[in-house]
Order: structure tokens, then C-alpha cells, then sequence
């Protein structure tokens, strides 16, 4: 199949990158129609995973790829699809490459950075998840693979509905389009959430929300399993607070 792979990325590329061709809407279209023209049946998940493992393992040298892919308003975004890519990654416990590969992830992501930072096209936010990685600004967050979440998700704070908050422990995250503003830990997800809603025992957060409102702030949760002891618990927070650069919490001594 790696030769059919290679032939199908060759008449379809254009100069772009395997990479290009993945997280293009448009050319991954042209380029799995010519793999169902050469008759590779595969599911699009797996020609993508096929063509990006083809250029790993150097398969497709020889082939010319001298157009680059450059967004200079990639700053405008790049949050989004950081926070998009991280929310599914915990949520599905996926890679990167798996959420591009996947028509269903894909256009989850898209639909999830949308939602954060609204007004531009899927390869825009795609290629800048691609950019954070190369950056190594996506590294994964360890320990919360480890721990997987009985439950993640995302909404914006004006159309939360507390009641329909786990009471669980867990994790949970206030983000604006720009910036992580704060990450906490707690025994009750519904109780902490309204807490701070109602008047935040967090100073920086209590005066974000009183100066800005929460229009613009988003909420993630992640419910863990009873067995999460506070030590774990406590280490995720931790785990978060650095790799998404909080805004408004001190770190723990």
C-alpha cells in the first residue's frame, strides 16, 4: 500500500508537505479520492496515518515539496487550537496526528476552536497546532494520560448549566480566546464552579470576572474517578498550571 500511498501524495501535492495535505481540507479530499481511484478501500483515518507515516519513514523522498505553508496572524489563533487540541487529547486520549487523521476528530477540533476564537478557516487552526508541536509548545501533559477523566467538557460560562455539573472531584480550567486565566482542583465540581461564579474566593479571579464579566470566559471540567486521591489530584493541577501558563494561580510550595 505504500507505494499506492506515495503515488496518490505525488499527483495530488502540489509542492505542499504530507503534513499540508493532512490538514488541508481541500487537498486530503483530492488526495483520498485518488487513493479510492487507485483502489486503496482503507478508511480516511488510516491513508492519513498511512501518508504521514510514509514521510516518517522516509518513503517519500525524491518528491519535491518547496511550497511553504505561512500564516502571519497565526498569534490571533494559536491559543484556540492549543486549548482544542489538548481538550481532545484528554478527552479521547489521542495524539495530534490521530485528531488531524480523523475526519470526526478533525472537524471536532475545528468546531471547538471556533467556538474559542472564532473567524477562521479549519487549516488555520489545524496548521496551528501543527506550528505549537514544532514549537514543542505541545508537549504532552503526562500525568493526566495517566489519570484518564470520567468526563471532559467545555462550554462558555454564560451558557453553563450548573445543574448539570458532575458533583465529582476533578479538574477545572476558566479561558478566555487569548489566555489561561485559571486551573483548580476540588472534591465537587458543582459546588467549586458556583462558588466562583457566585464570588470567587480567588482574588485575580473574582476581579476578572467583576471587570470583564464572563462573556468571553470559557469553563473545561474533567471529572475523575473516586479512586483520585487529593495528592493526584493536586499533581494534575500543578501539571496544568505549567504547561498552559496560568494566568492567576501561585504555585503551590
Amino acid at each position: 500500500m505504500n507505494k499506492l500511498i506515495r503515488q496518490a501524495f505525488e499527483t495530488v501535492h502540489q509542492g505542499y508537505s504530507a503534513d499540508r495535505i493532512v490538514a488541508d481540507p481541500d487537498l486530503n479530499q483530492s488526495f483520498v479520492s485518488t487513493c479510492r481511484s487507485l483502489g486503496i478501500v482503507a478508511p480516511i483515518s488510516e491513508l492519513n496515518s498511512s501518508l504521514l507515516n510514509a514521510r516518517k519513514a522516509s518513503l517519500l523522498t525524491g518528491i519535491e515539496t518547496t511550497c511553504r505553508t505561512e500564516f502571519s496572524d497565526l498569534d490571533d489563533y494559536q491559543f484556540a487550537s492549543e486549548t482544542a487540541a489538548r481538550f481532545l487529547e484528554h478527552r479521547s486520549q489521542v495524539t495530534l496526528d490521530q485528531i488531524l487523521c480523523d475526519p470526526a476528530l478533525a472537524a471536532e477540533f475545528d468546531s471547538l476552536a471556533a467556538q474559542i476564537t472564532p473567524g477562521f478557516t479549519c487549516l488555520q487552526y489545524r496548521w496551528a497546532a501543527l506550528n505549537l508541536r514544532k514549537q514543542k509548545r505541545l508537549r504532552p501533559e503526562l500525568l493526566a494520560h495517566v489519570v484518564v477523566p470520567t468526563t471532559v467538557q467545555v462550554s462558555r460560562i454564560d451558557e453553563l448549566n450548573l445543574e448539570g455539573l458532575p458533583i465529582e472531584q476533578g479538574i477545572y480550567i476558566f479561558f478566555t480566546s487569548k489566555e489561561t486565566l485559571y486551573v483548580g482542583e476540588c472534591e465537587n465540581l458543582r459546588l467549586r464552579i458556583t462558588k466562583h461564579l457566585d464570588h470567587s474566593d480567588i482574588r485575580a479571579v473574582a476581579h476578572h470576572f467583576w471587570k470583564h464579566g464572563t462573556g468571553e470566559v470559557l469553563l473545561e471540567i474533567r471529572a475523575l474517578p473516586n479512586s483520585t486521591t487529593t495528592r493526584v489530584r493536586r499533581a494534575l493541577e500543578a501539571e496544568l498550571i505549567e504547561s498552559r501558563r496560568a494566568a492567576f494561580n501561585i504555585k503551590r510550595n
